[in-house]
This record gives structure tokens, sequence and C-alpha cells, in this order.
């Protein structure tokens, strides 16, 4: 046999194995991050039973998310002046600013307000309309067609959610439209941090847009904050605070960088197929912590969206 075969074959294999291994990798960070994120809306509601309201929510999650994303920002705003990045300019540091306002302080705050009153599984359900958000301002704005299949594809997923609407309505009372609004204008501003991210994130790179405009974003809610409840709005119990971490690091943090990591490895299209895991999981971990009941109309209504969502994922 030619040693030099058998080598070639070997390093094959290794380079097949390698890459079997990323690709897991990336695809365990995807399904997994979609989890933990979609989880935050449980920590939210379990909050509220302590007599927080969604300021105090969102107030706690980024102070204490804060110091990891500023630790991150700090290596890179050092690499940027070893020269390993481009440094960034007056606009793009403007640019960040408006991006860390409105896709993580203004949506994040938004959302919270909606689940006072919203279901988790029926919040989840609405942020994931944000992708049609997207297509269709792209539409409006730049002028890019829209073909019959993702016309389909917004219609099922609109569906989805009506079904599901219509049955927290006949569950949760009128206080679910004034929620459903909350939640829909998370989704309308997190859809104009994607679409404004496009460009920046080609030349910033991943990493450091989303430390940035995360730790700009926490810097603001902490001003709102402590503008509105004062020093006095840290007095609580420390069921807040142990569920406050939690929020912070295991559905804030992780879920942001695992994301990050498994486009890295398996591109952003199969990531957001991923993502789908999300609205499923929050059924089951609705019922299970807070006891919200699985009914037949939020199974259909989740399967439509996620129908939905899979074609414009595929496009």
């Amino acid at each position: 046999m030619n040693p030099m075969h058998c080598t070639k074959d070997a390093e094959s294999a290794s380079a097949s194995r390698s890459a079997r291994h990323v690709f897991w990798t990336g695809f365990i960070l995807a399904g997994l991050g979609a989890v933990l994120f979609s989880a935050k809306a449980i920590v939210a509601k379990l909050m509220y039973r302590y007599g927080v309201d969604a300021l105090d929510v969102i107030g706690f999650r980024m102070m204490l998310a804060l110091p990891f994303f500023a630790v991150v920002a700090w290596f890179q705003a050092q690499r940027a002046r070893r020269g390993e990045l481009e440094r960034l300019g007056i606009r793009d540091g403007l640019h960040i600013v408006v991006l860390g306002f409105i896709g993580y302080y203004l949506s994040s705050f938004l959302d919270f307000l909606g689940l006072q009153t919203i279901s988790a599984g029926l919040e989840r359900l609405i942020l994931f309309l944000a992708p049609t958000f997207v297509l269709l301002f792209s539409a409006y704005f730049l002028k890019r067609a829209i073909s019959t299949k993702q016309w389909v594809a917004m219609g099922l997923a609109y569906f989805g959610v009506a079904l599901v609407f219509w049955d927290d309505l006949s569950l949760s009372g009128e206080g679910v439209i004034l929620g459903s609004m909350f939640v829909l204008g998370a989704a309308l501003s997190y859809s104009i941090y994607l679409i404004g991210s496009g460009e920046l994130i080609e030349r910033v790179t991943a990493t450091r847009l989303v430390a940035y405009a995360m730790s700009v974003s926490a810097l603001i809610t902490m001003v709102h904050f402590f503008l509105v409840k004062g020093i006095g709005g840290l007095d609580q119990g420390m069921p807040v605070y142990e569920l406050s971490m939690i929020h912070a690091v295991v559905n804030t943090v992780l879920p942001t960088f695992m994301i990050m990591w498994s486009v890295a490895r398996i591109g952003a299209p199969m990531t957001a197929q991923l993502g789908l895991i999300g609205p499923v999981s929050i059924l089951f971990l609705a019922y299970w912590f807070l006891g919200e009941p699985i009914t037949s109309l939020q199974i259909l209504g989740t399967l439509f969206v996620a129908a939905g969502a899979t074609v414009l994922g595929k496009r």
C-alpha cells in the first residue's frame, strides 16, 4: 500500500471528524441558545409574582449583565488600539448608540411591559414576526421584491399568531390586547435593529457590535431605572436578585454569545432555523414553571408560525 495514500486518507478522515465536530458544536449552541433566550419570558413572569414592574425586570437584568458585556467590549477596544480591528469613527459610534437604544433597550422594555398581561407562549410567537417585518421594511425602503412564497410564509405566521392571540384573549381577558401591542412594538423595534446592524456588522464584527450595543443599552436602562426609581429601587427581596442574576447570565449573556458562536460555525440561516425551537420550548416551559395551559390552538398556532418562519429562513 502506498504510504502517501494512507497519509491522505488519514488527513481526510481527520478533516471530516473536525468538520463534524464544528457542525455539531454550532448545532447544539444554536438550539440551546434559542431555548435559553426564549426562557427569559419565564423568568420575567416569575419576577412579577414579587410585585415588581417591567422597569424593575429590565433594570436588574441589564445592571447585572453589564459587567460581562463591558469586559468583552474592553478587550475588543484593546484589539482595535493594537490595530487588530478597524477603529471606529464618530459616525459608527453614534450608529451603535442608536442600535443599542432601539434593539436592546426599547425592544426589551416593550417586551417586558407586554409580558405583564399576556402569556409567555404568545409573547414568543409575536416576537417571531420580526423576520416578516424585516422583509416588509426591506421591500418598502430598499425596493426588494417579495415573492409569492414569502407572502404565503407571512400569511402562515400571522395566522398562527392570530390563533394563539384568540386563545389568550378567551383565557386572560382584554389585557391581552394592550400586552400584545407592546410586544408587537418590541418586534418592530428589533426588526429595525436587524436592518440597521446589517451594514455595520460586516465592518465592526459581531462580537464587538453585540458587546458595544449591549453595554450602551445597559447604561441607558440604568439611567431610566434610577431616574424613575431612585436608589430606593434597589431595595428588593433576595428572590428578585436571584431571579435577576439568572435572567442576566443564563437568559441574556450566555445565549447572546452562544448564538453568535453558532453563526460562526454553521452560518446564520441554519442558526435562524434552529431558533424555531424557542417558541416550541416556551409552551412546555411555561406549562412547567408557570402552570400556563397548553391548548390545541396554541400548538396549532405555533406550528403555523414555525412553518412560516421556516420558509422565510430558507429564503
